[in-house]
Parts: structure tokens; C-alpha cells; sequence
């Protein structure tokens, strides 16, 4: 019996899905697969990832609605290339199906995947899902892509259609006609036969976010002592258990700054597929060797939310307490690291992508070169946040800090790590000399 596949990755869900809508269409029966991939895994600082549990949740929860729809989910932990072998070996594959990531190591993956699938005389078809516009679809007058978010906004909006915030109909053809149940199927690894604990923290549920907060979004974004400063749907949009369709065309309707975020979505996402090299490298090479000094006692001090500079520490600790971490937060605590500390944005980036719930490769990179000055679209290099400034605009009665630095104010809260005058003098000197330097 011939077969079609469809690999989930970040994609979990059943609902509203280019790549699952296609391979239900394909005349063949559907087996739903997903691979826990040990290149990823692995590379983990603990077996305790409350990420991991969470896509073992949603996995699992999967499983059950195949099931109930007459399929089989099938997982496997390993490398994929090694499942694939396996798979395509002994069931006679017609196809896998899936959704296209754009990160350096996925584009890579899916290549090696796609030769294997031809020489077991199957096709592989990924297809456009996270994002709108992808690749090369919105390019600059120059052929590249705009180096101006600006422009490329007005661009995503003119080039945008209706039909693409219509929802795929793969819910609606996940049934018993178009899946089938594999012979002898292994069954689907546990989180503790994989080697991980179950480790849960705060997600909110999938669904779109209440009215009100989308229309409000724009007032609350940067006001991270608010409950509701964010649409907290971040971690969903990463790991696709949301279709990002759905909150585009709520935002669309709604609120024109939360669409514009949507839009530096997929802008980074565009950015990293062309510039792969900056997801370990400065984009601008004028600064790509500015000489940190990567103090790793005061990177320490950061990590735990100890620099003495409140807004700071605040999102560092809710950071390491949630997995969660506001907007503006973020813009605090990476300014800081890169400009205040000069601690190279690498250490920051490899950081976040250990604790945030909702690490997402193209958009960390972005925002962290932006903060540096290094990236393709980039704040100068010269700026320099004040700390104590933001923290006057942004969190003026301390409703944020109070919450997770109860001891501000008192003598248990340490001293100032770094004077900003002294340091912001310091960053704009080194990064200058080092642009000055590469430029002759």
C-alpha cells in the first residue's frame, strides 16, 4: 500500500495547515508523523525543558485526534535522516509532505531529507506556512531583500490578498477516508524514554486572544508591569500550535501595530533565509571583530538579574522564573549586555535561546543584532539606552520592578555594576574604533 507522509515540525497542529491540506489532498492515504530530532535535543543544557514537555503535550494531543479520525500519529526520536532510512525503507512512500523553516540547520536538514526521499523513488514537497511572504517573494528594486523594515512593510501590505488569511481546510479533511493505520507501528516515545522530566511552566491556551487585548495592544506593548502587555501568544506562533493567519487577520481587524509585528515576523524570517551567516555572524563586517570584554563575572551578574539596574533585573528574573520575558524588557536587558557590559550579543542570544518558552532563531537574531548595531537592519551602533531612563518612561511606579526585585530600595540590592555615562562612553569609543579599523 502506497503512502504519503506529513513531517510536523513547527506546525503542531491540525487545523488551518498548508502542508497537511496538501498531503490529505494527494489521493494517497496520510500518516502524520513527527520526529523528536536528537540534532536539536541534544544540544539542550538539561533534560528538564518545559519545551520540550509542551511539544510532548501537543504531540501527544494529536495523536489522540488521529486516532479519534481513524489515523496514526507516528513519532520517533532520533536524527531524521536515520527515521527517514528507516521509514522509507520499510513502507512504500509515495511522498512527505511538509511545511518550509527557514533556519540555517532546517534548510540544510530538509535538502539531505529531500535526496533521500528521491532515491527511494519518493517526492518531498514542503510548503509555505509560518509566515505570508517567504524567500524571495517581497524582494527590493535591487533584487535583495530591503534592508529597510519600512519598505518592506509597505511592500507586505500592497502585496497582501485576502485569500491569504483564509484558513486550509486540513481539519476539515482529517478523516478516516484520508488517513490510514500502519501494520506493526512502533508506538510513540514517552518524554522518560527519551531521556527528559516533565517540566511544565505557563503557556496560555491557543486560541486568539481575547478582542479587547488585540484592539488595546498598541497602549500596553511597552507597559511590562501589565498583565496585559503582550498577546502572550508567542510561544504558539513558534511552535505553530496557532495558525499565524489567525492573528493576522484579528490584527488586520483590529489593531495596525500588532499586524506591523506580525510583519517584522516575517521579515526576519525572509532575512535569515538570505543571510544564513548571521545567525553565528555579525551581518555588518565592518563589526564583526569589535573587541568585547566578555566578563564573565558580570555576564553572571546579568544572567541572574544582579546588574543593579532595575528594569534590568526584572526581566532577567522573570526571564529565569517563566520563561517569559516583556518587549521592553527585552530591549532593556540586550541593550545593556551588548553596549553597557560589551559582552558580544552571541552570549546574550545563546542565553535567551536556553530560557525563553518562545525562542525563535530568525527573530532573536534579528532584535539582538539590531540592539548591537551588527545586523542587516540595525539601530546605530552608537546608541546607547539609558537603563535608568526606560526604566522612568516605561515602568514609572515600579509596578514591574516590585514584582520581581522586591528588594529594591533597600540595602540588599547591590550597587550600579557599571556607571551608564562611563559606559555608554565606553561602547560608543570601542565600537567606533573597531568600524574605523575595518574600514581601512
Amino acid at each position: 500500500m502506497k503512502i504519503t507522509l506529513f513531517w510536523h515540525r513547527r506546525d503542531i497542529r491540525i487545523h488551518d495547515n498548508a502542508g497537511l491540506t496538501a498531503a490529505l489532498q494527494s489521493g494517497l492515504p496520510v500518516v502524520p508523523l513527527f520526529i523528536y530530532d536528537r540534532e536539536i535535543l541534544d544540544l539542550l543544557p538539561s533534560r528538564q525543558d518545559a519545551r520540550v514537555t509542551f511539544i510532548y503535550d501537543e504531540v501527544e494531543r494529536i495523536g489522540r485526534k488521529t486516532a479519534q479520525s481513524g489515523g496514526q500519529l507516528l513519532a520517533f526520536y532520533g536524527r531524521p535522516l536515520e527515521v527517514f532510512a528507516q521509514l522509507l525503507t520499510t513502507y512504500e512512500v509515495a511522498a512527505v509532505y511538509t511545511n518550509e523553516d527557514y533556519e540555517p540547520y532546517a534548510t540544510e536538514r530538509d535538502t539531505a531529507v529531500a535526496a533521500l526521499c528521491a532515491q527511494h523513488g519518493a517526492t518531498f514537497q514542503a510548503l509555505k506556512d509560518q509566515v505570508i511572504f517567504a524567500k524571495n517573494e517581497l524582494l527590493g528594486k535591487s533584487g535583495r531583500p530591503s534592508k529597510v523594515f519600512g519598505a518592506y512593510r509597505k511592500a507586505w501590505l500592497e502585496a497582501l490578498r485576502d485569500e491569504q488569511l483564509q484558513p486550509y481546510p486540513s481539519a476539515e479533511l482529517f478523516t478516516t477516508s484520508n488517513l490510514v493505520k500502519l501494520p506493526n507501528a512502533p508506538s510513540r516515545p514517552t518524554l522518560a524514554e527519551m531521556g527528559f522530566e516533565e517540566f511544565r511552566q505557563f503557556i496560555p491556551a491557543a486560541e486568539l486572544p481575547t478582542e479587547s487585548l488585540v484592539r488595546n495592544y498598541h497602549l500596553t506593548r511597552n507597559t511590562p508591569g501589565r498583565v496585559d502587555s503582550s498577546t502572550r501568544r508567542s510561544v504558539h506562533l513558534r511552535f505553530g500550535t496557532l495558525s499565524v493567519r489567525e492573528l493576522m487577520q484579528q490584527a488586520q481587524q483590529l489593531n495596525p501595530k500588532l499586524l506591523a509585528e506580525l510583519i517584522w515576523r516575517d521579515y526576519f524570517m525572509m532575512l535569515l533565509w538570505h543571510y544564513p551567516i548571521t545567525a553565528t555572524e555579525s551581518y555588518e563586517p565592518r563589526l564583526r571583530h569589535v573587541p568585547y570584554r566578555n566578563n564573565e563575572e558580570e555576564f553572571q551578574a546579568w544572567c541572574e538579574g544582579r546588574t543593579g539596574y532595575p528594569l534590568v533585573d526584572a526581566g532577567m528574573r522573570e526571564l529565569n522564573k517563566t520563561g517569559y520575558m516583556p518587549n521592553r524588557a527585552r530591549i532593556a536587558t540586550a541593550g545593556f549586555l551588548v553596549k553597557h557590559l560589551l559582552i558580544d550579543w552571541r552570549w546574550g542570544d545563546k542565553y535567551f535561546s536556553d530560557k525563553l518558552l518562545d525562542y525563535d532563531m530568525s527573530q532573536n537574531v534579528g532584535n539582538w543584532q539590531w540592539m548591537a548595531g551588527t545586523g542587516v537592519v540595525a539601530a546605530p551602533w552608537f546608541r546607547v539606552y539609558s537603563p535608568e531612563s526606560q526604566l522612568k518612561q516605561y515602568d514609572p511606579e515600579l509596578a514591574y520592578v516590585k514584582k520581581w526585585v522586591p528588594e529594591y530600595g533597600t540595602a540588599a540590592y547591590p550597587a550600579p555594576i557599571v556607571d551608564h555615562k562611563f559606559a555608554r562612553e565606553r561602547a560608543i569609543d570601542t565600537f567606533r574604533t573597531a568600524y574605523r579599523a575595518a574600514a581601512v
